[in-house]
């Protein structure tokens, strides 16, 4: 259920979309939905959030159907937690509880399950509910719902604190493993372009046509949990590292935010980010506005004119009224800074890629070179890390304008302080 909330006579957001994320969310788990619907609240009760008439009517919905647990799409405290759950007879999670459990399920590196463990006994520490499904039993996730057969451990706040200074250190260990790792990442010549948007806008569709990769990609919220990286090559023979991440989404759980600086980390070092936006979603523009305050609160540039705002990739265009797509590709045709796609059919890809090569370009710096055409190793690798626009050879020497990214330029300076007799000059 979701509770109609307003803030100064407001609505926060569109509830009956609201309502069918909360669903989405809870089919991302395969919970099997019986009831869905929207309650009004005027005024927040502090001892169970709704008032007792319709908590009373809750209460005959949840014995007639035999529901067994009870999903509040909002932030509950632990007195609302509890209180409904005694008045209800059934097991009560929030939105937090919720997404937490299906990061649980979902994540599959080492680092993404130690950080839903952590985020989720940070969570769990201030509710101590009757029991704890420990992320380690077979079924996974992040053990709020419980359920029969499961493992069940009771856990005080001492055991709670013991088990989040273990994994702190796990945690220390993994993160200096994956520093090394994004070192040498960084050794690679090529530029990372990151796709984010909101969940199921379509990012990992897009990231397997651009890739032809196998990256699960399925009607479901969270379906990509734990960063995914691939080779793309572009129109003109460049090539660049593709990042998949995971989806945001609204009033994400700030314990999850952290959880997933693996991910977040990668869209901080991306030299272009892909915004992908599903445009048919009747909250899309809500959508965006989470995202970009996701991406701000990072340090990510939003504003139009800013060379590191993300590139709009407008997405899920035949999903449109064919009325609705002309209009938006007329629109996006004189934007710079959007480009309307179909992941799903392929349309507007090719211009897309080409953007991605604009955009890319304007990182670049152009320096005019001399090296001696004897030196065939070296102007292989001025091609291979470099684009050559401007070619003259005279003589024993070759003259060349090459257009370097940033980090193959500092490459290309550490080759001359190590080797300066080589006889190249800048």
């Amino acid at each position: 259920m979701h509770p109609d909330r307003h803030e100064r006579g407001v609505p926060l957001r569109d509830a009956a979309a609201r309502l069918e994320e909360a669903v989405g969310l809870a089919h991302a788990i395969a919970l099997d939905i019986v009831a869905a619907e929207i309650l009004s609240v005027g005024q927040p009760r502090p001892a169970t959030l709704f008032g007792s008439g319709q908590v009373e009517r809750l209460h005959e919905l949840v014995e007639e159907q035999e529901v067994e647990i009870v999903i509040v799409d909002a932030q509950l405290t632990p007195v609302q937690q509890r209180n409904l759950e005694k008045k209800l007879d059934c097991k009560v999670i929030d939105r937090t509880g919720l997404i937490l459990e299906i990061f649980g399920e979902r994540a599959r590196t080492r680092e993404g399950q130690l950080q839903v463990e952590l985020a989720a006994l940070s969570y769990q520490r201030s509710r101590l509910v009757r029991s704890w499904t420990h992320l380690e039993r077979q079924r996974g996730g992040a053990g709020f719902m419980g359920g029969p057969g499961e493992r069940q451990i009771e856990l005080d706040r001492r055991q709670i604190d013991e088990r989040i200074v273990r994994l702190k250190k796990d945690l220390e260990q993994v993160s200096r493993t994956r520093g090394l790792h994004r070192g040498a990442r960084q050794r690679v010549p090529y530029p990372v372009v990151a796709l984010v948007g909101y969940t199921n806008a379509g990012k990992s569709t897009l990231f397997n046509r651009l890739t032809n990769a196998e990256v699960r990609a399925e009607d479901l919220l969270f379906a990509t949990l734990d960063p995914t990286m691939r080779r793309l090559v572009l129109p003109s023979g460049q090539q660049v590292i593709l990042s998949d991440t995971v989806g945001f989404v609204s009033d994400l759980p700030t314990q999850l935010v952290a959880a997933f600086r693996a991910t977040l980390e990668e869209v901080l070092e991306a030299d272009l980010v892909l915004h992908v936006r599903d445009v048919a979603h009747a909250d899309t523009e809500a959508q965006k506005a989470d995202v970009e305050t996701v991406l701000a609160d990072l340090g990510l540039a939003v504003e139009p004119d800013d060379e590191a705002t993300p590139l709009q990739v407008l997405n899920k265009i035949d999903l449109l009224e064919p009325e609705a797509r002309e209009v938006l590709l007329a629109q996006t045709a004189r934007q710079p800074n959007s480009v309307a796609v179909s992941a799903a059919t392929g349309a507007g890809i090719d211009r897309l890629l080409e953007t991605v090569e604009q955009r890319l370009a304007r990182n670049e710096r152009v320096v005019d070179l001399e090296v001696d055409l004897a030196d065939g190793a070296e102007l292989a690798w001025l091609y291979r890390h470099g684009r050559v626009v401007e070619r003259s050879d005279e003589g024993q020497r070759a003259r060349l304008r090459v257009s370097f990214d940033s980090r193959n330029l500092a490459r290309y300076q550490r080759r001359l302080d190590e080797a300066p007799e080589a006889g190249k000059s800048p």
